[in-house]
């Protein structure tokens, strides 16, 4: 089994495949202002099984296109949507967030949370921007520093894993140069990776081994996770996700 396969088989069976929480996410949607809109149409790109597309099926008067590039997210979600009665207001895509289907200007909203970095904070940001409506609403999360000093190993893995890592004020520029205005930001509390990310796979990893024979390329794929959560608990004073919201300006 190769390394892709690896990583989807220890995350399918996670509630989120990145760290956030379901109060975040309605923190998220009252900040977006969306609350009492009717007939909605959202997508949730890079949803993974969908945590954050049950919680927008929830809240809002909306029917959401949940976007993923592997359909084995996608059937946990299919799954899940129908177990919380929202299945009707779901339709799942797989689909890369590169190759996006929609219409210009098709959208009330874009929701992607810790997502948007597998095509780069601003190129996302510049590539999604013609999907939505004139004042349509962009929520991402985004890995975010919170100081302008941090430790060396920090920076140094960081530069290495996602270069466009940066503050919370570099990322508001880059929304504001490419035609949105900024109109909500808060940080993302330890819990959302501890308690719903990290500690879950941890708790998977000896039997992920076991079911895949201790293999090297298993191994290595634990061993990172193990140096990745390491990592955060001793410099989460440092690093989170930053959860923007802001809204696209008319042309």
């Amino acid at each position: 089994m190769d390394e892709m396969q690896l990583l989807i088989d220890l995350h399918k069976d996670s509630i989120r495949q990145g760290p956030g929480g379901d109060e975040e996410t309605r923190l998220a949607v009252t900040l977006s202002r969306l609350k009492g809109k009717p007939n909605l149409k959202i997508a949730d790109i890079g949803c993974g099984t969908g945590a954050s597309t049950l919680v927008l099926a929830n809240e809002l008067d909306a029917h959401i296109t949940a976007v993923d590039f592997l359909p084995e997210f996608l059937e946990k979600l299919e799954y899940a949507a129908e177990k919380a009665g929202v299945v009707d207001r779901i339709t799942t895509r797989a689909q890369s967030m590169e190759e996006l289907s929609f219409q210009e200007s098709e959208l009330d909203a874009i929701w992607s949370e810790g997502a948007i970095y597998n095509m780069g904070f601003e190129s996302g940001v510049a590539a999604w921007k013609s999907f939505l409506k004139p004042g349509g609403i962009l929520a991402v999360s985004e890995l975010t520093w919170l100081t302008n000093d941090r430790p060396d190993d920090l920076q140094a893995h960081w530069d290495s894993e996602y270069p466009q890592v940066d503050t919370a004020s570099a990322k508001m520029a880059i929304l504001e140069k490419h035609g949105f205005s900024p109109i909500g930001y808060f940080v993302l509390p330890e819990t959302c990776w501890l308690d719903n990310y990290y500690r879950p796979i941890q708790q998977r990893l000896s039997g992920f081994l076991e079911i895949h024979g201790h293999s090297d390329v298993a191994k290595a794929i634990a061993a990172a996770e193990e140096t990745e959560i390491d990592l955060y608990e001793r410099n989460r004073m440092f690093v989170s996700y930053g959860y923007y919201i802001a809204q696209k300006l008319a042309d």
